[in-house]
């Protein structure tokens, strides 16, 4: 029955394993959100002023800066999904925000979740922007492996 504190000792190796990985990493706050009376609609793109837009997105990425931003995120991060989370997607958000906003995309959060949004329902209509799509979250998302789709194995994998 002594074990009582047994959270609290594995709250404290979860931080110490924290700061063994990214000992020297620096976390951004993050940015404040934008006060609003109401909440605005997305900016009105039609596909082909969306593709552009997602282009130069990408292309922002690419810029030197901005690539060793987040090259040292993705270092602090060690692989850890949750510490992609915590330290690559801050960064790859405050990238694209720098973009949209001159779309007419609020330039916090809720800003960056439209557009995506706005992208999500062109994928179906245009390859390229579907392309794009998955390039862009190539960028910040670690790959996934899916599990087989074998009718009837409850995921696991026939042999």
């Amino acid at each position: 029955m002594g074990r009582g504190g047994a959270g609290a000792l594995g709250a404290g190796r979860a931080g110490a394993a924290v700061r063994l990985c990214g000992a020297a990493a620096a976390v951004a706050p993050p940015r404040p959100m934008a006060a609003s009376a109401q909440p605005s609609a997305p900016p009105a793109l039609s596909a082909e002023q969306a593709k552009a837009v997602l282009a130069e997105v990408i292309k922002a990425f690419g810029a030197p800066e901005n690539a060793q931003r987040m090259e040292e995120a993705r270092d602090n991060a060690c692989n850890d999904m949750g510490k992609m989370l915590q330290f690559l997607l801050p960064v790859a958000t405050q990238i694209q925000q720098d973009v949209i906003k001159a779309y007419g995309f609020s330039s916090d959060g809720e800003g960056v979740l439209k557009f995506a949004r706005l992208i999500k329902s062109y994928e179906s209509q245009d390859p390229e922007i579907a392309s794009m799509s998955g390039k862009l979250k190539a960028m910040f998302l670690p790959p996934m492996t899916l599990p087989p789709h074998g009718a009837g194995t409850g995921g696991v994998a026939a042999s």
